[in-house]
């Protein structure tokens, strides 16, 4: 017998720009491998009226009357007519793709959570989303049969901060797609001259907000030389998040406007490109979910200097180096290290490509499917990826 899930795949974005990337990518590349996970499901998937998801004769779409793009719109979607529209296509299970469930809803749940940044960088969303986020994300977690996390830090996280017992929750990690992956070098250089973009530079990809902790990065690469920077710039590309003005200060306090480029937001299919021509990804972020630009970073052959702390020691593996994110001075001597040890980087690369290879879309819906046969009861759940509790401690609610 089949059983039918319901997936909230409401976040998915119809435009371009930061909310086109992170959980939307994850969405829609889980969507895309769902279907040959398991035979036995079959998926409904509740998407707002602006979005194109992608097609598959077991995915039936179900479009929301009115665009969902909006926040609020999306919220009021969520509570109030999605218990609805699961009344009347009657799952088995429903799965909350984006850290809530609706409270009015008898459906069993399932409930996805990428990490808990409303919470420990509340300042990050307006107040109503952040309001919503912490009232129903830790509400929906508590009721869900399972909880998925994206990585063994957010499932960390979730214990230490939501009080879920370990046994509740799994992991799905991130998968890397096919399009990373090492290009040939003159097609890469021809990249480079269309864009304008020198030999070397070292390269951020990310929302440029405070937890991405890009001043420290500034500051790091600051004390490099004067021609070491001339040589190498420093490309910082993403789209502008909140509280930015730190990042712009302290450019302007080390005179790095000129070997400092923000291009803006990148086009997806032009990211592989960019990791290619990329010498270092260097990502200093205090908190991630996972840091999914460093793995696509190692797919592409680029090793990454990362912060030690939240998810991105998982992110990197051995692909890189992993330093204190409020170590000025390591992140400096990183720095000159990364750009003249040219054996080191080499090793690193190649580390980081035998690492970036055991991620796949593939795994991530495998790893999902599990945790729908368990919250069902159902047997047989091989390919079972469960949190590893050996490196988790139970703690008390708080």
């Amino acid at each position: 017998m089949r059983r039918h899930i319901c997936l909230n795949a409401h976040l998915l974005s119809g435009q371009a720009g930061y909310r086109s990337a992170g959980i939307n990518g994850y969405i829609a590349n889980l969507l895309r491998a769902l279907p040959d996970a398991a035979p036995d499901f079959t998926y409904t998937v509740f998407v707002g009226a602006q979005v194109h998801p992608p097609a598959h004769e077991r995915l039936v779409i179900r479009r929301a009357a009115w665009n969902t793009e909006h926040p609020l719109r999306r919220i009021l979607w969520e509570q109030l007519a999605q218990p609805f529209a699961l009344r009347s296509v009657r799952p088995d299970l429903a799965h909350g793709l984006a850290f809530v469930t609706p409270l009015f809803s008898r459906v069993p749940s399932v409930v996805t959570v990428y990490d808990l940044s409303f919470v420990h960088y509340p300042d990050r969303l307006p107040a109503a989303r952040r309001w919503y986020l912490r009232l129903f994300a830790r509400w929906s977690c508590r009721r869900a049969r399972r909880v998925i996390a994206i990585s063994q830090s957010t499932a960390r996280d979730l214990m230490q901060t939501f009080g879920l017992p370990p046994e509740r929750i799994d992991v799905a990690v991130p998968g890397v797609g096919e399009q990373f992956r090492p290009l040939p070098q003159t097609e890469v250089q021809a990249f480079r001259a269309r864009k304008g973009l020198p030999d070397r530079f070292l390269l951020f990809v990310g929302t440029l907000e405070p937890r991405k902790n890009l001043p420290v990065l500034l500051r790091a690469y600051a004390q490099l030389s004067a021609s070491q920077r001339q040589s190498v710039p420093l490309i910082l590309a993403g789209s502008r998040g909140w509280m930015d003005g730190a990042i712009e200060a302290t450019i302007a306090a080390h005179d790095l406007a000129g070997t400092v480029l923000r291009p803006g937001y990148l086009p997806a299919d032009e990211l592989p490109w960019w990791y290619n021509a990329a010498e270092w990804l260097v990502y200093p972020s205090v908190y991630e979910g996972f840091g999914l630009p460093v793995l696509e970073a190692l797919a592409c052959g680029t090793p990454a200097l990362v912060s030690d702390v939240s998810s991105l020691p998982e992110a990197v593996g051995e692909g890189g180096l992993r330093l204190p994110p409020d170590d000025v001075s390591a992140w400096a001597e990183a720095l000159r290290r990364a750009l003249s040890d040219t054996a080191w980087r080499a090793e690193a690369s190649a580390r980081g490509l035998a690492h970036a290879a055991r991620f796949t879309w593939a795994q991530t819906a495998a790893q999902t499917v599990a945790s729908y046969r368990r919250a069902l009861g159902m047997n047989g759940d091989s390919g079972w990826f469960s949190v590893d509790s050996d490196q988790l401690s139970v703690v008390s609610d708080q």
